[in-house]
Parts: structure tokens; sequence; C-alpha cells
């Protein structure tokens, strides 16, 4: 077999900065924060019926949540790949 590394080596694909890591961990609770706070905000602050908003504010806590699910998976936890 050949003595290169893998592809995902060579091309330094594997492994993204911490930078990238923090700041998309870091726009997952923005999200979040910014759905409890139009869940929170009084009804005549924004120009939405009640509806709207509490569709919205649940539109960003789901879309925080899940955002930060995926980001902790592909970056905080080991991979299967990195065990061998």
């Amino acid at each position: 077999m050949s003595d290169l590394p893998p592809t995902h080596e060579r091309l330094g694909t594997r492994r993204q900065s911490s930078v990238v890591r923090y700041f998309t961990l870091i726009m997952s609770v923005l999200y979040t924060l910014v759905g409890v706070a139009l869940l929170l905000a009084p009804a005549g602050t924004l120009n939405l019926p009640n509806f709207a908003r509490y569709l919205l504010a649940g539109v960003f806590v789901f879309y925080g949540i899940i955002r930060f699910v995926r980001t902790y998976q592909q970056h905080f936890t080991k991979n299967r790949d990195d065990a061998r």
C-alpha cells in the first residue's frame, strides 16, 4: 500500500480551525436567545400578530437547538474514525 496519509489529512478537511467550531456554537446559542427574546417581548413591541410572533420564536428556538446538537456532535465528540 501507499505510504501517503489519507486524503482528509493531506487536504486538511478533517479538522477545522477552533474559530469556526466556536463561532457555529455561539451562533446556535444566539438563535435560541433570539427565539426566547421573541417569546418574552411585550405584545406591542413588534408589528406582528401574537400567532406569528410565537411561531417565529418557536422556529428560532427549534433551529438553535438543532444547530447546537449538530455542531456539538460534529466538532466536539470523538468520531469512530479518530479512534483508529
